[in-house]
């Protein structure tokens, strides 16, 4: 769950490793995907006065480093400066991510070479002659396939270990939270995004080209976590359905969680004026899954393992969309 965020390493002032692929990835992101992306808006970042992981000089000589924009505003009408010791102007993009699903869907359906095949689930995996069999059950009408391939590449985030297991292969070490975005909208934000670093705060900014501002908390956006590897939650003694190593949509769940929005609401509103009025729309629910050795510097890096070779396997995991291209190094 993500705001649909074109990460230019603004996010990770405690990892520089994934703030620096975050930037040399999102220029050849843009340029491929210009039509696509939510250009026209500000994006600030700010620093809270109060319990901050990162001060304000700090985030500066990070910035410097990694040679992105921090330019900082001393005076904007929309702000609350009583709750800010800095605030800075950035270039920060959005995508979005309906248009982006709709142009890859055509791209795939488009490919002869590609068969799709939704709403199955593997049942067996056995090897013969170099090439993975793999057995699936079509959930619709409880129908067997069975499809051969010399290689398999799994990148399914937080299903990433259940998948492995099915292949007879080991973990990576992940943790997962049950995750929240609120849909908003502001007649005085339309067109300005901000992110208060660094802890416990929250994000605002335009959806893609949807019209809608998401918004995140670090505090209330995760409302359940999970420190094993494959997701575990007491919801899913209510349903059932959900098991964790095959993990139901939380958006359609009876059991999932109640809403943040009046909380994560309350929280950004602390950092704008009292011109800015907010307006609740809807949430979306879903599973965020991290390694856990990223835990204390909340990096994102990208992992890529293979984990067997004749007949080939490759695991790959990765939380923020620009980092597609490092798939290019092995495969």
């Amino acid at each position: 769950m993500n705001q649909a965020r074109l990460h230019g390493g603004y996010h990770y002032p405690r990892s520089v490793a994934t703030a620096i692929m975050s930037d040399d990835n999102k220029e050849r992101f843009t340029q491929e995907h210009k039509p696509f992306i939510h250009f026209e808006f500000e994006k600030y970042y700010a620093i809270d006065k109060f319990g901050s992981f990162t001060d304000a000089a700090q985030f500066e000589r990070f910035c410097e480093f990694i040679g992105i924009r921090c330019e900082q505003v001393d005076g904007h009408p929309l702000f609350n400066y009583e709750r800010l010791e800095a605030l800075y102007l950035t270039t920060e993009y959005t995508f979005d991510p309906i248009l982006i699903g709709e142009f890859y869907k055509e791209q795939v359906n488009a490919e002869p070479r590609i068969e799709i095949k939704l709403f199955h689930q593997i049942k067996t995996v056995g090897k013969a002659e170099g090439e993975w069999q793999v057995v699936l059950e079509d959930l619709a009408n409880g129908e067997m396939g069975t499809v051969a391939a010399g290689a398999a590449i799994n990148a399914t985030y937080c299903g990433s270990n259940a998948v492995n297991r099915q292949f007879g292969l080991g973990d990576i070490n992940l943790m997962h939270e049950i995750s929240e975005i609120a849909f908003v909208t502001s007649p005085q934000l339309k067109d300005i995004g901000l992110t208060v670093m660094d802890g416990q705060f929250g994000s605002l900014m335009p959806y893609g080209k949807s019209g809608l501002l998401s918004l995140s908390s670090v505090a209330y956006t995760h409302h359940k976590v999970s420190y094993e590897n494959l997701p575990h939650y007491d919801c899913q003694q209510i349903n059932t359905a959900c098991k964790p190593e095959f993990i139901a949509n939380c958006n359609f769940c009876p059991a999932r969680p109640r809403s943040n929005y009046h909380k994560m609401k309350g929280q950004i509103g602390l950092y704008f004026s009292d011109k800015v009025e907010l307006n609740y729309l809807t949430s979306f629910f879903t599973i965020k899954s991290k390694l856990k050795s990223n835990f204390i510097d909340d990096g994102r890096p990208t992992e890529i393992s293979a984990l067997h070779r004749n007949p080939d396997f490759f695991c790959i995991f990765a939380g923020k969309i620009n980092s597609i291209y490092e798939i290019e190094k092995v495969v």
